[in-house]
Protein backbone atom coordinates (compact mmCIF):
# COMPACT_ATOMS: atom_id res chain seq x y z
CA UNK A 1 0.00 0.00 0.00
CA UNK A 2 1.40 3.44 -0.83
CA UNK A 3 2.30 5.87 1.92
CA UNK A 4 -0.58 8.40 0.50
CA UNK A 5 -3.00 5.21 1.45
CA UNK A 6 -1.71 5.97 4.93
CA UNK A 7 -1.99 9.57 4.68
CA UNK A 8 -4.61 10.16 7.61
CA UNK A 9 -1.77 8.67 10.39
CA UNK A 10 0.17 11.35 9.59
CA UNK A 11 0.29 14.90 11.34
CA UNK A 12 0.57 16.62 8.29
CA UNK A 13 -3.72 16.51 8.11
CA UNK A 14 -4.58 18.16 11.53
CA UNK A 15 -2.17 21.24 9.60
CA UNK A 16 -3.99 20.82 6.18
CA UNK A 17 -7.56 21.16 8.06
CA UNK A 18 -6.96 23.91 10.44
CA UNK A 19 -5.21 26.20 7.77
CA UNK A 20 -8.98 25.77 5.67
CA UNK A 21 -10.16 27.53 8.78
CA UNK A 22 -8.43 30.91 7.90
CA UNK A 23 -9.32 31.30 4.40
CA UNK A 24 -10.25 34.80 4.10
CA UNK A 25 -13.11 36.04 1.95
CA UNK A 26 -12.02 37.41 -1.18
CA UNK A 27 -13.43 40.47 -3.36
CA UNK A 28 -16.16 39.98 -5.87
CA UNK A 29 -15.15 39.88 -9.35
CA UNK A 30 -11.83 40.26 -9.15
CA UNK A 31 -9.13 39.39 -11.77
CA UNK A 32 -7.85 36.64 -12.20
CA UNK A 33 -10.52 34.38 -11.27
CA UNK A 34 -10.12 30.61 -10.61
CA UNK A 35 -11.97 27.58 -10.00
CA UNK A 36 -10.71 24.43 -8.21
CA UNK A 37 -12.94 21.64 -8.95
CA UNK A 38 -12.45 18.55 -6.48
CA UNK A 39 -14.14 16.14 -4.48
CA UNK A 40 -14.78 12.17 -4.64
CA UNK A 41 -13.35 9.77 -7.25
CA UNK A 42 -16.01 8.85 -9.54
CA UNK A 43 -18.85 11.78 -8.21
CA UNK A 44 -18.32 13.58 -11.88
CA UNK A 45 -15.50 15.58 -12.22
CA UNK A 46 -14.45 15.01 -15.52
CA UNK A 47 -18.22 15.81 -16.74
CA UNK A 48 -17.88 18.99 -14.78
CA UNK A 49 -14.56 19.80 -16.31
CA UNK A 50 -16.31 19.21 -19.57
CA UNK A 51 -18.93 21.55 -18.67
CA UNK A 52 -16.76 24.63 -17.46
CA UNK A 53 -14.62 23.98 -21.16
CA UNK A 54 -18.01 24.70 -22.94
CA UNK A 55 -18.78 27.53 -21.13
CA UNK A 56 -15.52 29.23 -21.86
CA UNK A 57 -13.03 28.21 -19.04
CA UNK A 58 -9.49 26.95 -19.34
CA UNK A 59 -9.60 23.74 -17.83
CA UNK A 60 -6.82 21.45 -16.54
CA UNK A 61 -7.26 18.07 -15.09
CA UNK A 62 -5.38 16.79 -12.46
CA UNK A 63 -3.23 19.97 -11.99
CA UNK A 64 -0.69 18.82 -8.87
CA UNK A 65 -1.96 22.30 -6.65
CA UNK A 66 2.09 23.64 -6.46
CA UNK A 67 1.24 24.79 -9.84
CA UNK A 68 -1.66 26.62 -8.92
CA UNK A 69 -0.02 29.70 -8.52
CA UNK A 70 2.30 29.61 -11.81
CA UNK A 71 -1.23 29.22 -13.87
CA UNK A 72 -2.30 31.66 -12.25
CA UNK A 73 -0.14 34.33 -13.84
CA UNK A 74 -1.12 33.32 -17.38
CA UNK A 75 -5.02 35.00 -16.38
CA UNK A 76 -5.35 38.36 -18.03
CA UNK A 77 -8.20 40.40 -18.26
CA UNK A 78 -7.04 41.29 -22.15
CA UNK A 79 -5.88 38.01 -22.53
CA UNK A 80 -7.05 34.46 -24.08
CA UNK A 81 -7.42 32.53 -20.96
CA UNK A 82 -9.48 34.75 -18.16
CA UNK A 83 -11.06 32.17 -16.27
CA UNK A 84 -8.58 29.18 -15.22
CA UNK A 85 -10.21 25.96 -13.84
CA UNK A 86 -8.37 22.99 -12.08
CA UNK A 87 -9.29 20.05 -11.43
CA UNK A 88 -7.57 18.81 -8.32
CA UNK A 89 -7.93 15.92 -6.32
CA UNK A 90 -6.47 13.07 -4.36
CA UNK A 91 -5.03 11.47 -7.92
CA UNK A 92 -2.13 14.13 -7.37
CA UNK A 93 -1.19 11.66 -4.20
CA UNK A 94 1.10 13.96 -1.97
CA UNK A 95 0.89 17.15 -3.59
CA UNK A 96 -2.87 17.59 -2.30
CA UNK A 97 -1.36 18.32 1.21
CA UNK A 98 0.05 21.55 -0.25
CA UNK A 99 -3.00 22.80 -1.37
CA UNK A 100 -4.22 25.05 1.40
CA UNK A 101 -0.46 26.92 1.70
CA UNK A 102 -1.15 27.53 -2.44
CA UNK A 103 -4.90 28.78 -1.50
CA UNK A 104 -3.02 31.06 0.84
CA UNK A 105 -0.81 31.78 -1.81
CA UNK A 106 -3.31 32.92 -4.41
CA UNK A 107 -5.32 35.02 -1.97
CA UNK A 108 -2.16 37.11 -1.06
CA UNK A 109 -1.48 37.51 -4.41
CA UNK A 110 -5.19 39.37 -5.06
CA UNK A 111 -6.52 35.92 -7.30
CA UNK A 112 -10.10 35.23 -6.89
CA UNK A 113 -10.94 32.00 -6.27
CA UNK A 114 -13.83 29.45 -5.64
CA UNK A 115 -14.17 25.60 -4.56
CA UNK A 116 -16.43 23.52 -5.74
CA UNK A 117 -16.57 19.57 -4.13
CA UNK A 118 -18.62 16.62 -5.83
CA UNK A 119 -19.94 13.74 -3.53
CA UNK A 120 -21.94 10.95 -3.92
CA UNK A 121 -23.17 8.25 -1.67
CA UNK A 122 -20.63 5.14 -0.70
CA UNK A 123 -23.03 2.96 -2.92
CA UNK A 124 -23.36 4.71 -5.84
CA UNK A 125 -19.58 5.36 -5.77
CA UNK A 126 -19.43 1.71 -5.60
CA UNK A 127 -21.37 0.96 -8.76
CA UNK A 128 -19.87 3.72 -10.65
CA UNK A 129 -16.65 2.27 -9.97
CA UNK A 130 -17.83 -1.84 -10.63
CA UNK A 131 -19.53 -0.06 -13.62
CA UNK A 132 -16.12 0.98 -15.43
CA UNK A 133 -13.84 -1.78 -13.86
CA UNK A 134 -11.10 0.36 -12.24
CA UNK A 135 -9.66 0.09 -9.83
CA UNK A 136 -10.00 3.35 -6.61
CA UNK A 137 -6.72 5.41 -6.62
CA UNK A 138 -6.64 4.80 -2.68
CA UNK A 139 -7.43 1.29 -2.89
CA UNK A 140 -4.56 -0.03 -2.93
CA UNK A 141 -4.17 -3.83 -1.50
CA UNK A 142 -7.74 -3.48 0.10
CA UNK A 143 -11.22 -3.45 -1.23
CA UNK A 144 -12.59 -0.55 -3.43
CA UNK A 145 -15.30 0.54 -0.39
CA UNK A 146 -12.39 1.04 1.97
CA UNK A 147 -10.09 3.15 -0.73
CA UNK A 148 -13.36 5.33 -1.04
CA UNK A 149 -13.80 5.64 2.67
CA UNK A 150 -10.31 6.84 3.14
CA UNK A 151 -10.83 9.19 0.38
CA UNK A 152 -13.84 10.35 2.61
CA UNK A 153 -12.11 10.80 5.26
CA UNK A 154 -8.96 12.50 3.88
CA UNK A 155 -11.29 15.86 2.47
CA UNK A 156 -14.02 15.47 5.18
CA UNK A 157 -12.57 18.99 5.92
CA UNK A 158 -12.26 20.24 2.99
CA UNK A 159 -16.04 19.27 1.90
CA UNK A 160 -17.09 21.45 4.88
CA UNK A 161 -15.29 24.23 3.67
CA UNK A 162 -16.21 24.12 0.18
CA UNK A 163 -18.00 27.35 -1.21
CA UNK A 164 -20.53 24.85 -3.30
CA UNK A 165 -21.45 20.77 -2.63
CA UNK A 166 -22.78 19.32 -5.39
CA UNK A 167 -24.54 15.67 -4.22
CA UNK A 168 -24.54 13.77 -7.35
CA UNK A 169 -25.65 10.60 -6.43
CA UNK A 170 -29.13 10.58 -8.18
CA UNK A 171 -28.03 13.35 -10.98
CA UNK A 172 -27.54 12.35 -14.87
CA UNK A 173 -24.87 13.86 -16.08
CA UNK A 174 -27.09 16.18 -18.05
CA UNK A 175 -28.43 17.70 -14.44
CA UNK A 176 -25.11 17.75 -12.87
CA UNK A 177 -23.90 19.80 -16.51
CA UNK A 178 -26.81 21.83 -14.79
CA UNK A 179 -26.24 22.51 -11.59
CA UNK A 180 -22.44 23.60 -12.97
CA UNK A 181 -23.88 25.78 -15.52
CA UNK A 182 -25.96 27.82 -12.19
CA UNK A 183 -23.20 27.99 -9.91
CA UNK A 184 -20.50 29.60 -12.42
CA UNK A 185 -22.47 31.20 -15.37
CA UNK A 186 -22.41 35.14 -15.30
CA UNK A 187 -25.81 36.64 -15.50
CA UNK A 188 -24.77 38.85 -18.83
CA UNK A 189 -23.08 35.32 -20.35
CA UNK A 190 -24.77 34.48 -23.70
CA UNK A 191 -27.17 31.01 -22.52
CA UNK A 192 -27.09 29.79 -26.40
CA UNK A 193 -25.63 31.03 -29.41
CA UNK A 194 -26.59 30.92 -33.26
CA UNK A 195 -24.99 30.67 -36.03
CA UNK A 196 -26.76 32.18 -39.23
CA UNK A 197 -25.49 30.98 -42.19
CA UNK A 198 -26.20 31.59 -45.71
CA UNK A 199 -25.58 29.03 -48.64
CA UNK A 200 -26.50 27.95 -52.28
CA UNK A 201 -28.42 24.51 -52.31
CA UNK A 202 -27.01 23.99 -55.57
CA UNK A 203 -23.21 23.31 -53.28
CA UNK A 204 -25.16 21.33 -51.19
CA UNK A 205 -27.02 21.80 -47.59
CA UNK A 206 -25.05 22.34 -44.92
CA UNK A 207 -24.05 18.95 -43.10
CA UNK A 208 -23.96 20.89 -39.41
CA UNK A 209 -26.88 22.34 -39.96
CA UNK A 210 -29.99 22.53 -37.15
CA UNK A 211 -32.33 24.13 -39.19
CA UNK A 212 -32.50 25.23 -42.69
CA UNK A 213 -34.28 27.79 -44.55
CA UNK A 214 -35.19 27.95 -47.51
CA UNK A 215 -35.67 31.86 -48.95
CA UNK A 216 -36.21 30.57 -52.62
CA UNK A 217 -39.65 31.81 -52.59
CA UNK A 218 -38.49 35.64 -53.59
CA UNK A 219 -37.43 36.35 -56.88
CA UNK A 220 -33.99 35.95 -58.12
CA UNK A 221 -32.33 39.32 -58.26
CA UNK A 222 -29.03 37.27 -60.29
CA UNK A 223 -31.86 37.90 -63.51
CA UNK A 224 -32.10 41.98 -62.31
CA UNK A 225 -28.86 43.26 -64.51
CA UNK A 226 -28.21 46.35 -62.42
CA UNK A 227 -28.30 43.55 -59.30
CA UNK A 228 -26.22 40.23 -60.83
CA UNK A 229 -22.61 41.98 -60.05
CA UNK A 230 -24.03 42.57 -56.60
CA UNK A 231 -24.60 40.46 -53.35
CA UNK A 232 -26.57 40.37 -50.67
CA UNK A 233 -24.99 42.62 -48.50
CA UNK A 234 -24.99 45.32 -50.57
CA UNK A 235 -27.67 47.76 -50.31
CA UNK A 236 -29.66 47.67 -53.52
CA UNK A 237 -29.65 43.67 -53.22
CA UNK A 238 -30.64 43.95 -49.51
CA UNK A 239 -33.73 46.42 -50.25
CA UNK A 240 -34.54 44.60 -53.36
CA UNK A 241 -34.97 41.27 -51.42
CA UNK A 242 -36.63 42.67 -47.69
CA UNK A 243 -38.73 44.70 -50.09
CA UNK A 244 -40.84 41.57 -51.88
CA UNK A 245 -44.10 40.59 -50.28
CA UNK A 246 -43.55 38.14 -47.43
CA UNK A 247 -40.10 38.45 -47.59
CA UNK A 248 -39.23 41.37 -44.16
CA UNK A 249 -42.12 39.46 -42.93
CA UNK A 250 -40.57 35.68 -43.63
CA UNK A 251 -37.51 37.29 -41.43
CA UNK A 252 -39.41 38.37 -38.28
CA UNK A 253 -41.46 35.76 -38.12
CA UNK A 254 -38.28 33.23 -37.90
CA UNK A 255 -36.53 35.51 -35.62
CA UNK A 256 -39.21 34.98 -33.76
CA UNK A 257 -39.34 30.99 -33.89
CA UNK A 258 -35.48 31.30 -32.97
CA UNK A 259 -35.88 33.25 -30.35
CA UNK A 260 -38.35 31.25 -28.78
CA UNK A 261 -36.17 28.36 -28.48
CA UNK A 262 -33.30 29.71 -26.91
CA UNK A 263 -34.66 28.57 -22.99
CA UNK A 264 -35.06 24.97 -24.95
CA UNK A 265 -31.90 24.85 -25.90
CA UNK A 266 -30.40 25.99 -22.59
CA UNK A 267 -32.29 23.63 -20.70
CA UNK A 268 -31.27 20.88 -23.28
CA UNK A 269 -27.63 21.94 -22.62
CA UNK A 270 -26.98 22.76 -26.37
CA UNK A 271 -25.69 25.76 -26.39
CA UNK A 272 -24.68 26.74 -30.40
CA UNK A 273 -27.16 26.03 -32.64
CA UNK A 274 -26.34 26.77 -36.63
CA UNK A 275 -29.53 28.41 -38.96
CA UNK A 276 -28.82 27.72 -42.99
CA UNK A 277 -30.78 30.28 -44.90
CA UNK A 278 -30.46 28.70 -48.31
CA UNK A 279 -31.10 29.98 -52.41
CA UNK A 280 -30.14 28.74 -55.27
CA UNK A 281 -26.61 30.25 -55.79
CA UNK A 282 -25.59 31.44 -52.20
CA UNK A 283 -25.10 34.98 -53.29
CA UNK A 284 -28.30 37.48 -53.28
CA UNK A 285 -31.51 35.95 -51.66
CA UNK A 286 -29.72 33.88 -48.81
CA UNK A 287 -27.04 36.43 -47.65
CA UNK A 288 -30.02 39.54 -47.35
CA UNK A 289 -32.68 37.38 -45.54
CA UNK A 290 -29.40 35.89 -43.05
CA UNK A 291 -28.34 39.06 -42.35
CA UNK A 292 -31.79 40.49 -41.43
CA UNK A 293 -32.37 37.54 -38.94
CA UNK A 294 -29.30 38.00 -37.32
CA UNK A 295 -29.97 41.56 -36.83
CA UNK A 296 -33.52 40.84 -35.30
CA UNK A 297 -31.65 38.37 -33.04
CA UNK A 298 -28.96 40.66 -32.00
CA UNK A 299 -32.10 43.45 -31.15
CA UNK A 300 -33.03 40.55 -29.08
CA UNK A 301 -30.28 40.38 -27.35
CA UNK A 302 -29.32 37.29 -28.34
CA UNK A 303 -25.82 36.34 -29.62
CA UNK A 304 -25.30 35.76 -33.44
CA UNK A 305 -22.51 35.40 -35.69
CA UNK A 306 -23.09 35.64 -39.48
CA UNK A 307 -21.46 33.21 -42.16
CA UNK A 308 -21.98 33.23 -45.98
CA UNK A 309 -20.83 29.67 -46.70
CA UNK A 310 -20.84 29.95 -50.68
CA UNK A 311 -20.09 34.12 -51.19
CA UNK A 312 -17.67 34.47 -53.64
CA UNK A 313 -17.90 30.75 -55.03
CA UNK A 314 -19.74 31.66 -58.14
Amino acid sequence: MSDFANINDTAKIPKFIADLDGRATLPQNTVPEILIVTGMSGAGRSRAAATLEDLGWYVIDNLPPRLLQAMSRLITPAGSVQKLACVVDVRSRDFFLELVDVLHSLHESCVDYRIIYLDASDEELVRRYESVRRPHPLQGEGTLLQGIRRERETLRELRNRADTVIDTTNLSVHDLARKIRSNVASETQAKVSFTVMSFGFKYGIPLDADHVADVRFVPNPYWVSELRHLNGKDRPVRDFVLNVDGARTFAQKYADLLAGLVDGYEHELKPYVTVAVGCTGGKHRSVAIAEEISRLLRERGIAVRTLHRDLGRE
